[in-house]
């Protein structure tokens, strides 16, 4: 590796730690801007983030894509869906946060590369390893326990992981870059989510404009915190090994944890700890596997790299042989 790409990979891991990181710190973002409710804030995200991903796309000159979409219907269809199951998401997140379940919420994003490799065996038909089937069992256990725990399924949890695994599944059938795909998404969200600000407005219940102007550019700034990150991942994306990027999703729900626990001082009793271990548990199992699995992979490249090499090095030393044998042809 030279001394560019190793420049490269920094580059990558540096915007692969402030995507994550800020995806983990954002839960002290969303209870500054209280009192307005979860709906409000969503609907202010959705429209601020059209606007900053507008701007970012006009700097950029990457535009091209937009035409090509809308003569699509069926990947139009697909990033509607994609756009509906990502606001269930957003929402369902940032009512967790400002309603005391952080640590719930943090849960969602650990039980998320297992409820994914549940939904590519049930609609994709996809084989498991047998790591891979232990894990989604000891997965499926450590729901069990924290249904015991809280004294009802973790919904939160479910809805969260759900909702992003069949976001990132419908995602991988439209084939957009992050930037694109966010602009096609807040775009088809837009006109709703504008109208429900409207409405809300008339009602005279809109926190917008009535709370003062640092509580609107707190609501504006939904835009950035929404964009800014993906900006980042999609640096690190084409800049970082995948294994290395399935290791830094990890960052995000840790940190979210962190905070529950030691900032919002959420009650954590001995069945959510057992339940939490036991999906520590199940990640540990998943991510040793992969990181197995993409080892033996790269040897089996390198071995086929090193005999493919050797058989053209043979073929080229037998054909002056050859020719001298044969002799001049006459």
């Amino acid at each position: 590796m030279g001394p560019e790409s190793k420049g490269e990979q920094r580059i990558g891991l540096l915007n692969g730690f402030a995507a994550y990181g800020m995806w983990g710190l954002v839960p002290l973002f969303w209870p500054l801007l209280e009192p307005a409710g979860a709906t409000e804030i969503l609907a202010h995200r959705m429209v601020w983030s059209l606007g900053f991903v507008a701007i970012a796309l006009v700097v950029t000159g990457r535009w091209a894509w937009a035409g090509e979409l809308l003569r699509q219907p069926r990947k139009l269809g697909l990033i509607t869906v994609a756009a509906i199951t990502i606001s269930v998401n957003w929402g369902v997140y940032i009512w967790a946060v400002n309603n005391d379940q952080v640590v719930e919420a943090s849960l969602g994003y650990f039980i998320n590369p297992l409820v994914t490799i549940a939904m590519g065996v049930l609609l994709l038909k996809e084989r498991l390893r047998p790591a891979q089937w232990a894990a989604v069992g000891i997965g499926f256990t450590a729901v069990l326990v924290l249904t015991i725990g809280y004294g009802r399924p973790p919904w939160i949890s479910l809805c969260l992981a759900f909702s992003f695994a069949t976001y990132g599944l419908v995602k991988k059938k439209v084939n957009l870059g992050g930037l694109e795909s966010l602009t096609a998404e807040t775009a088809i969200l837009f006109l709703p989510a504008l109208g429900y600000l409207l409405w809300l407005s008339a009602q005279g219940d809109a926190t917008f404009g009535g709370e003062g102007a640092g509580h609107a550019v707190l609501l504006a700034a939904t835009g950035v915190v929404t964009a800014v990150p993906l900006v980042c991942f999609g640096a690190a994306a084409i800049r970082v090994p995948l294994s290395t990027l399935g290791l830094l999703q990890y960052l995000a729900p840790v940190l979210q944890f962190a905070l529950g626990v030691l900032y919002f001082h959420e009650a954590m009793p001995v069945e959510r700890w057992a339940g939490f271990a036991l999906v520590w548990a199940a990640l540990s199992l998943l991510t040793w596997d992969a990181l197995r699995t993409s080892h033996r992979t790269r040897l089996m490249l390198r071995e086929k790299a090193t005999a493919a090499t050797a058989s053209t090095a043979t073929t080229s030393a037998a054909a002056p042989e050859a020719a001298v044998t044969a002799g001049p042809n006459k």
